[in-house]
């Protein structure tokens, strides 16, 4: 899967650049004068409205302190020179990546297989997955393999009065395992609605909060309780920029979402240093009371090679999330740390052979990935965060890694173990 930079027509490009958070007033003032194009805050729904993220603009996301510019490469430089010249209010400027949540190769509509070459379901690198209950135990057993894995299964807490983001291509509105229920949703896809056109999104949002008692199949969600907010962030193609994942995340701020999940991600060169950007961003959404969790990436030939923690999950402030099998040891595709400072595995979680909600008609499907073990640690979390009040944004993660089971893998490969769900009440 290749990492691009995002560019536009007439030799615009795209950038995130990083704001002071303590003077967003005179940050965007000064946005403003070094790059002469409108500026608008996400959060003015009025200019929202006639907003279009096509033309020279830059996008505020107020709350994160952080804007995307679209704007020419000469413009680009000079907000470089600016956060070089460090007079503290643009603090950071890097051009925008492109985000997948699809294998390399792949531009194609549901079913696809996952975030950075999510496998098809019985371990090869990339491919459809399957639909049904068959194999892995899951049929006829009340829960996926899973499931019962991290301990949901048994677990007293349902995740009522938690909030998670789920980031991603959005979700079968219509699917019903979900009817009745209350989501929040939002599209931040120029011309896409949040109805998923993809899989990916259905799928990863089913495992973090499907419901406990699926009407067809075993349970295959964790926090069946969970108030679940649900941003598109990526298209129906399953790829997106940096920009709109800021712009999720700072949505999923401004509504108190506790957990942010997000399945998707760019591979990075052995020894590449993490996003400046997204790294501020994630410590400010830890003081604000969110926790962000990210796919590690699939990018290994394990046991011939192992490809590092991929961007954004290889920032220190976001925990990331290697894949499991049902033996429970590492997955052959599972990214593994190998940077120093951030870049490592923080937790694992079950990721070959999952069933989840798929869109109409299949409803549900099995694929493997580090994108599913990212909802599986979203879900636990919002268990842990139940259990405990006090377990919060940065205390929720040092909760997740206490809590977590060891396993036979390196700490390199699987970090702490495997997400547990708490047992008593």
């Amino acid at each position: 899967m290749p990492s691009t930079q995002s560019t536009d027509q007439a030799g615009t490009r795209r950038y995130l650049v990083l704001l002071r958070s303590d003077d967003p007033a005179g940050s965007v003032r000064t946005l403003a004068e070094l790059t002469r194009v409108p500026v608008v805050s996400r959060s003015d729904e009025a200019a929202m409205a006639a907003f279009t993220r096509q033309a020279p603009c830059a996008l505020v996301f107020e709350r994160i302190g952080a804007a995307r510019v679209h704007c020419t490469e000469q413009v680009g430089q000079r907000l470089a020179e600016a956060a070089a010249a460090g007079d503290g209010t643009i603090l950071a400027v890097e051009p925008e990546r492109t985000v997948y949540a699809i294998a390399a190769g792949f531009r194609m509509r549901a079913p696809v297989c996952g975030q950075a070459g999510d496998a098809p379901a019985g371990g090869g690198r990339a491919g459809r997955g399957r639909s049904g209950s068959r194999s892995g135990g899951q049929a006829g057993s009340g829960a996926t393999w899973g499931v019962r894995a991290v301990g949901a299964d048994v677990s007293p807490y349902t995740g009522k009065g938690i909030r998670i983001a789920v980031l991603d291509t959005g979700l079968d509105l219509s699917h019903p395992d979900f009817s009745g229920r209350a989501i929040e949703t939002r599209s931040f896809v120029e011309g896409q609605s949040v109805q998923d056109g993809n899989g990916h999104g259905t799928h990863c949002a089913g495992i973090a909060a499907g419901p406990a008692a699926p009407a067809a199949q075993p349970r295959y969600g964790v926090a069946g309780e969970a108030e679940l907010y649900v941003g598109k962030v990526l298209n129906d193609e399953g790829s997106g920029g940096d920009g709109g994942i800021l712009e999720g995340i700072d949505w999923a701020v401004e509504h108190g979402c506790h957990i942010v999940s997000m399945s998707l991600g760019s591979p990075v060169e052995p020894g590449q240093g993490h996003s400046a950007v997204f790294e501020a961003v994630a410590r400010r959404a830890l003081a604000a009371g969110t926790l962000i969790v990210a796919a590690a990436g699939n990018e290994s030939h394990r046991p011939e090679s192992v490809a590092p923690v991929g961007h954004p999950a290889n920032c220190p402030s976001i925990l990331a999330v290697a894949a499991v099998d049902e033996a429970l040891r590492v997955a052959p595709f599972s990214c593994g740390g190998l940077a120093g400072e951030g870049g490592e595995v923080d937790i694992a979680a079950p990721g070959v052979d999952v069933l989840s909600a798929w869109p109409a008609p299949e409803l549900h499907h099995r694929i493997s990935g580090t994108s599913m073990a990212t909802p599986f640690v979203a879900g636990v979390a919002a268990l842990h965060a139940q259990a405990d009040p006090a377990a919060r944004a940065a205390r929720l993660g040092e909760r997740l890694a206490q809590s977590a089971q060891a396993l036979s893998d390196p700490a390199r490969d699987v970090g702490a173990g495997l997400a547990r769900a708490p047992a008593e009440a």
